[in-house]
């Protein structure tokens, strides 16, 4: 895939995920549970090489640093060797390949930063990354669409299916229902019409391992917030077995 190609692709991938959002969760399809892998340091780096690979040629992650990624066990050779682009240095942001005034030229508007995509995609049908998560795995063949693809999180989505060659191309099994004299398609499975390069269960896995990447670069120390806090949890309950002995010692002779 050309660079071109690639910014286009992703530029509109979080097009659709903006729109699609408020789509979905407007009682549209229900929402798949995502995979919480952010305590999976395997998973969190294949998620931040699929990031790398098809989001950051267009978006930036500006809150974030390189250096930071460190704290998924990525040691900063491997850093620059894989992930940096153009003159970047480890110390950097993560800014976009692509020059941001040939962005709005192309474009008409600057890709969107990624950082909080997984914190700002929540909605009624639970959280941003179940809505992402959901998104990047319903894609199908509809030849009526100008880019030939379709979405059933976000029906007649404007952008293609980016990541088609690792899924293949499917396509929907709807039953039609009667009611009231209206009919109304429900979903009731997929039917694989090519193959991809991966198998419908490694593509499910990679898709958690960027949405996962994606929901840990929201928040970095949400994980060590939630350890801090039991161990804080345990020295209270320590600290209360010990204060209330205490009391009973001090107030044992007095009547």
């Amino acid at each position: 895939m050309s660079f071109t190609n690639k910014a286009f692709c992703g530029l509109m991938l979080a097009l659709g995920m903006s729109i699609g959002a408020h789509a979905a969760g407007g009682g549209g399809l229900a929402w798949d549970k995502a995979p919480n892998k952010t305590n999976d340091m395997a998973a969190l780096q294949n998620g931040v090489k699929l990031f790398a690979n098809y989001c950051l040629n267009c978006h930036s992650a500006a809150f974030m640093r390189y250096t930071r990624l460190t704290d998924i066990g990525l040691t900063e050779s491997q850093i620059k060797d894989n992930l940096l682009v153009t003159n970047s240095k480890i110390g950097d942001t993560m800014k976009a390949a692509i020059d941001p005034k040939q962005a709005k030229a192309w474009f008409g508007a600057n890709p969107p930063d990624l950082t909080v995509i997984a914190r700002s995609r929540a909605g009624s049908g639970g959280s941003g990354a179940d809505y992402l998560y959901t998104y990047m795995r319903t894609f199908y063949r509809d030849a009526e669409k100008p880019t030939g693809w379709n979405n059933l999180a976000f029906p007649n989505v404007a952008m293609p299916h980016v990541l088609w060659e690792l899924q293949g191309e499917r396509s929907p099994i709807f039953e039609v229902i009667g009611e009231h004299g209206h009919e109304t398609k429900v979903f009731k499975g997929w039917k694989q019409e090519a193959p991809g390069t991966m198998s419908p269960l490694q593509y499910d896995e990679a898709m958690g391992d960027l949405v996962s990447y994606l929901q840990w670069m929201g928040e970095p120390v949400q994980n060590t917030r939630v350890r801090v806090g039991v161990w804080v949890l345990l020295f209270l309950g320590v600290l209360t077995f010990f204060t209330w002995r205490l009391n009973a010692a001090y107030w044992k002779d007095i009547k």
